[in-house]
């Protein structure tokens, strides 16, 4: 008998790669996420099937159906409308953003909303993920729109999201996939083919918008001085020069996000990137590059911009400097240059500005031996803008992987903030003051430590959590003990994973018995309650309100006599004076007649401070009141240091999935003795708890050297821990940190060193303290 060996029974399986949805290719669905307060039109082809859903639950939607000669017509979708389109026309003149565009949609294809009539569906008690679905009986158009009223600060009334999605019965007829929609009528529209390149002219000013296709597909872009061509200087764009200059290594939109050529002239800059990774560091693919791995003669980008470069009297090179877009290449621990899939999916793009006149090319990369294109090869389009189109600075932020991308947004409190600087950071999706002008962040740190200083918040997420199961759902995901928590209370607790591991961290606000609104600093956090009270089957509805709830944070020593002066409350309500320390009141600014706010005593600083919540229509108003009391501006860069003196936790720096909050140094939000009820993690931080393995601490270091997040800490060659946080502190004059040390190192007094450069040529001495190294009692916010 044979001696045969085992084998695997069967013929192979293929990988199991969990993707997005919008990657699956020419798939035939469509997903578009409509925000609250927003509409959207789309092209429909008979037989296509159309889905609403209404994934938060409570949110109103409106259908409005045309046929191709502009005729409102719900005949189209194969019902009945016979409802005022009310909510859509508000909407358009309220003009939120993106109205214009559609409006122009709207005006193009000659639809008339004057006396148009819509489809109602859903009401405030719809719960979430309900759905309805029609299916197209004809070609035309249909729009959706999510309407409501601006929401009260008190009140729980908000505006959620609505996700529209199309099957289509022809799939690439309405070309949605394909191409998105442009940004602006464009001037010239440029489809580079799979595995080839083009040319083309640019007018200094004019926009240029580079799109991937299909998803996951590079492109190598180049472009010169049509000056400088004119006079035969080939002077392309330079990356080496460009990064030097720049200081990074990827590209961003904003000031300081430009591409220049050898001679240091700036030729274009980055205003938009929905994708915000692509390649810095290599060269555009060439023959030598293929040769050598096996595939002679294989296309590649260089000769491919030979081609199409010579009738602009460029000279040939075998090999291709590039800007090269979408490229997923980096440089991994050891210094080697690495490539993965791009992260861009179908439609995504980046959009430069041309800062002279140019001749640009761009290639639709062959490479097909590598993941560098998914595996797939696709095309690459682009399209020019006017110059004069009002583009603004945006980077995409996807709050979950199956999200929409959501562009970069400026705060409702942008009209004053913008008045006072121009240094902005993009936050969570926002942008945000870094400092003001004319002021330094250490003179907005003593402002706040010795005065006042305002910040604008608005960036916090902010669900609201209504319906009889609230307080359980809220018992359930977070670590305190919701249940004593009485109306117009807040309180801060930690959001838990099975593991222990910390989700977000945030406040709480009970505005009645069934009602409660949690503040924290991830979409996520909304998402992760939603999930858990479907899971439960619980009565309850988890609604975002943060496009609805903007908020400024008053701060410092003088900040209760300012509110008083500007902040009125109702004899029913607890006044500014009388306000304690991580409580609200409902309020109105200036007096009884006033835009409608919620206060709270609770802040990010150490010291005694307020925030106040209002809807964004009135955030001018509030930010002028305060402004006008003397109150110092503050931005992220002096929070940053207020907050690290007060031991006060941020994402991603102190704490992630990976740290528990005894970990994180919040190991007060967890009251494993005294909660009564079973809680998410708590067998998990009971183990955590008993067994700790790192201890959350505060360091001085002797030196003043800058430390920073991910620095190494040790005693003698071996390393115990590592630098969350750190900055140099006004106040006491040294650097201090926020540590993470393994629990065998972690008393107080405890002599260690900060690694530097590799960790071992250089050493910082330092010195374990308490975590607060200001007001650890917490007397100032408390007085």
């Amino acid at each position: 008998m044979l001696d045969l060996p085992t084998v695997t029974a069967g013929p192979p399986k293929p990988s199991r790669i969990l993707t997005p949805r919008d990657l699956q290719r020419r798939s035939g669905v469509e997903r578009y996420e409509i925000p609250g307060g927003g509409a959207l039109m789309v092209e429909l082809d008979q037989g296509d099937q159309v889905t609403v859903m209404n994934p938060e639950g409570g949110q109103e939607a409106e259908l409005l159906a045309a046929d191709h000669a502009g005729r409102i017509d719900g005949a189209v979708i194969g019902v009945r409308t016979d409802q005022e389109g009310e909510g859509l026309r508000a909407l358009i003149t309220a003009g939120g953003p993106g109205m214009a565009r559609l409006r122009q949609g709207i005006a193009k294809r000659g639809i008339d909303l004057g006396r148009a009539k819509s489809l109602r569906l859903f009401g405030p008690q719809t719960p979430a993920k309900a759905e309805a679905s029609f299916t197209a009986q004809q070609k035309g158009w249909l729009i959706l729109a999510a309407p409501g009223a601006a929401m009260e600060p008190a009140t729980q009334a908000t505006l959620t999201p609505l996700i529209l999605t199309l099957k289509r019965a022809n799939p690439g007829w309405a070309a949605l996939h394909d191409l998105p929609e442009p940004l602006a009528d464009p001037l010239q529209d440029v489809r580079v083919k799979s595995a080839t390149a083009k040319a083309y002219h640019v007018k200094a000013g004019d926009y240029i918008q580079i799109i991937d296709v299909d998803g996951r597909q590079c492109t190598d872009f180049q472009c010169f001085s049509a000056r400088k061509l004119d006079k035969g200087l080939q002077r392309p764009l330079d990356v080496t020069t460009s990064r030097t200059f720049m200081g990074h290594a990827y590209s961003s939109p904003g000031l300081h996000a430009k591409y220049y050529d050898q001679d240091w002239e700036p030729l274009v800059e980055v205003i938009q990137d929905t994708v915000g990774r692509h390649d810095a560091f290599a060269m555009a693919c060439a023959a030598k590059y293929y040769d050598d791995i096996g595939y002679p003669g294989h296309a590649n980008c260089s000769d491919n911009f030979n081609g199409a470069l010579t009738p602009h009297g460029v000279e040939a090179r075998p090999g291709w400097m590039a800007v090269n877009f979408f490229f997923n290449t980096g440089i991994d621990a050891h210094g080697l240059l690495y490539a993965d899939e791009p992260w861009s999916r179908p439609g995504d793009y980046v959009l430069l500005r041309a800062l002279t006149d140019l001749v640009c090319v761009n290639s639709s990369c062959p490479d097909d031996t590598s993941p560098a294109n998914g595996w797939y090869l696709s095309d690459i389009h682009v399209r020019i803008y006017d110059g004069a189109e009002p583009f603004k600075r945006q980077i995409a932020y996807r709050p979950t992987p199956e999200a929409a991308p959501r562009m970069t947004q400026e705060t409702a409190f942008h009209p004053e903030t913008s008045k006072l600087t121009r240094n902005f950071s993009e936050y969570r999706g926002y942008w945000l003051a870094n400092s003001y002008a004319n002021q330094s962040p250490i003179d907005e740190y003593w402002a706040c430590r010795q005065r006042s200083a305002m910040i604008d918040l608005s960036p916090l997420r902010k669900f609201e959590v209504t319906g009889p199961d609230a307080e359980a759902l809220m018992q359930w995901v977070l670590t305190r003990d919701v249940k004593k928590l009485a109306v117009g209370q807040v309180v801060y607790s930690a959001m838990c994973y099975p593991h222990g591991g910390m989700i977000d961290d945030g406040t709480l606000f009970r505005l009645g018995r069934d009602q409660f609104r949690w503040i924290g600093g991830d979409d996520y956090g909304g998402v992760w309650i939603r999930e858990q009270a479907e899971k439960l089957g619980l009565k309850v509805m988890v609604r975002s309100s943060t496009d609805q709830l903007h908020n400024i944070a008053v701060q410092g020593p003088e900040s209760r006599e300012i509110l008083k002066r500007i902040i009125w409350t109702a004899p029913v309500q607890t006044a500014i004076e009388e306000l304690g320390w991580f409580r609200f009141t409902v309020a109105r600014l200036g007096g009884p007649e006033g835009a409608p706010l919620v206060v709270s005593r609770t802040g990010y600083t150490g010291e005694l401070g307020y925030e106040i919540f209002c809807h964004p229509k009135d955030a001018v108003a509030v930010w002028q009141a305060v402004h006008g009391q003397g109150v110092t501006p503050m931005g992220l860069a002096a929070l940053d240091m207020v907050r690290i003196e007060a031991g006060l936790i941020f994402a991603g720096y102190d704490f992630s999935d990976q740290t528990d909050p005894f970990e994180a140094g919040i190991g007060f939000t967890v009251p494993l003795k005294s909660k009564p009820d079973d809680f998410i993690g708590r067998d998990a931080l009971i183990r955590r708890k008993e067994t700790p393995a790192r201890k959350f601490m505060g360091l001085e270091v002797e030196a003043s050297v800058d430390i920073g997040h991910g620095d190494c800490i040790h005693i003698g060659r071996a390393q115990v821990g590592e630098v969350c946080s750190a900055m140099r502190s006004p106040l006491l004059g040294k650097q201090i940190a926020l540590v993470r040390m393994d629990a065998a190192h972690a008393e107080p007094g405890t002599e260690v060193e900060v690694g530097k450069l590799d960790g071992q040529q250089k050493r910082l001495p330092g010195r374990l303290t308490t975590l607060s190294a200001y007001d650890p009692k917490k007397t100032r916010p408390q007085s």
